[in-house]
């Protein structure tokens, strides 16, 4: 679906490079070039501006159904178009759990409903994410949903018969599944990551092994069987090691980093502020290293968010009784800016590749992560590099205020997202006058 109105970026740079007009129209691409005009057109002038294929996030917590007090469909895709994406993977943790056909469908169509961006259910691998048998794969995959992605996420599938099943079925529709990698017996009760900073404050300790150990076994699952698989919020320099070597071998393997296990480390639960407890718990800054040259030479293929919103009372109370996870959908790209592109390590070229065409070719998304380039879909995102801003919780779309970038002042401001040529934000402002309770 898309508007009448047209849109003409007047002076924008594609991908970072030479500035160039581009026109929308008719929820595509419509001309490129520096003489390209149209009165008709409103006109955004897009000088200093980065003009970027829409981003895809391959792993948002949306909450809905079951937990709309955290999050719901509408607050959650608001918050991702005001982060650039124009589509997002929804996980399969609610309540109902997506595990069948119908819940996965109910989650597609309250996303259409919102329109903010594509929402593409995640389905889950087994029955109520118990770890016991598989759920309806099949059926989910030929659902309105056509579903791709399967994931227990929040749990790890660890029976490894179990997930060899669901690796050789997932095959049969080019699906793949999306494992949590946590060893859950080398993390029973576990606070954080297990190093000096855990024994100094004498909370439980979760062992790099733990999740490098899952990843190893899936990748000779993988190998074994010709399967897809993909890694969830990879976070140590081991695992970085193991990926590189799985791929080395040929094995068909993705993995993800988030934005936070780039920039931040487990010396910030010195303050026990529940809002950094997250799964997997932040890292050394020796894996903050590691995952950040993992994602530049490729070792990594996408960033995800594993945006992940919780209620006041289940973050504010102290770190033993605390939820896990973060909220990220609205500053995923400043990090990776701040990261990655500001340190040199990686273009605007590159970002649009982990942000967007990645993500989109593993999640089997055809109609988004496209090049700039006429004819294609006009699913895009407008982005000042040069700006700063100081990130405020409570002026985010989300209802949760779990961010753990609070206070802090990060790189680039998104200026317009588009989907299919319709501005769902312009001048960095949602498109509408919907009121958002925030706590």
């Amino acid at each position: 679906m898309s508007t009448g109105r047209k849109y003409l970026l007047r002076d924008v740079a594609p991908y970072g490079g030479d500035r160039t007009t581009v026109l929308l129209a008719d929820g595509v691409v419509a001309a490129i070039g520096p003489e390209v005009s149209d009165d008709d057109a409103t006109v955004i002038d897009g000088r200093g501006l980065v003009l970027l294929p829409g981003l895809v996030d391959l792993h948002t917590h949306l909450r809905e159904p079951g937990r709309e007090d955290a999050e719901t469909i509408r607050t959650g895709t608001r918050a991702a178009a005001l982060g650039g994406f124009t589509a997002v993977h929804a996980m399969a943790n609610t309540t109902p759990t997506q595990d069948t056909a119908g819940v996965v469908e109910q989650v597609w169509r309250l996303g259409r409903d919102a329109g903010w961006v594509d929402v593409h259910p995640v389905g889950a691998v087994t029955v109520g994410l118990e770890g016991e048998r598989l759920a309806e794969l099949g059926a989910m995959a030929e659902s309105r949903a056509q579903v791709r992605v399967f994931s227990d996420d929040g749990k790890c599938v660890h029976d490894p018969v179990l997930m060899r099943r669901a690796l050789e079925y997932v095959k049969a529709f080019d699906g793949v599944v999306a494992q949590h990698a946590q060893e859950p017996r080398l993390t029973e009760n576990a606070q954080m990551h297990e190093g000096v900073v855990s024994a100094e404050l004498g909370l439980a300790g979760w062992p790099a092994v733990a999740e490098e150990a899952i990843i190893a076994r899936d990748v000779l699952l993988a190998e074994h069987v010709g399967s897809r698989l993909h890694v969830c919020h990879l976070s140590t320099a081991g695992s970085v090691e193991i990926i590189r070597w799985a791929k080395s071998r040929g094995i068909d393997v993705t993995a993800e980093v988030t934005p936070h296990h780039l920039i931040l480390t487990d010396e910030l639960a010195r303050g026990y502020d529940p809002t950094f407890k997250v799964n997997p718990p932040l890292r050394t800054q020796r894996d903050v290293e590691a995952v950040r040259a993992g994602l530049a030479d490729g070792t990594i293929d996408i960033v995800a968010t594993d945006h992940a919103p919780h209620t006041r009372e289940d973050k504010d109370c102290e770190w033993a009784a605390a939820a896990f996870g973060m909220t990220g959908l609205e500053t995923a790209l400043s990090v990776v800016q701040e990261t990655m592109v500001d340190t040199g390590r990686m273009t605007w070229t590159d970002v649009a590749r982990v942000l967007s065409e990645a993500p989109a070719r593993i999640g089997r998304v055809s109609d988004h992560g496209r090049p700039i380039a006429v004819g294609e879909p006009a699913n895009l995102v407008l982005v000042d590099p040069a700006a700063r801003r100081v990130i405020n919780p409570e002026e985010q779309a989300t209802k949760s205020g779990n961010s753990p970038f609070r206070g802090r002042d990060l790189s680039g401001c998104i200026v317009a997202t588009f989907l299919r040529g319709r501005a769902t934000v312009l001048d960095g402002t949602s498109c509408d006058e919907d009121v958002v309770v925030r706590w």
